[in-house]
């Protein structure tokens, strides 16, 4: 099976994840503060690989004409 991470679009460089959304903080992960850099356009968190893409940045694909 391909696991496809889950993809968050942000508008800020420097974003916390707790691994938590639909379920309870207690059962995510440390709070770990990620930064995305203007040349990549994204950042993968560690733990739960997550991709937080920055909006209107070289990985937005929703920005894009690929």
């Amino acid at each position: 099976s391909n696991f496809i991470p889950e993809t968050i679009r942000v508008r800020d460089h420097r974003i916390a994840c707790d691994g938590s959304s639909d379920i309870p903080a207690a059962l995510g992960h440390p709070r770990v503060w990620l930064q995305i850099d203007d040349e990549i356009g994204f950042v993968d968190c560690g733990y739960c690989d997550r991709r937080f893409v920055l909006v209107g940045g070289v990985a937005d694909s929703a920005g894009s004409k690929a």
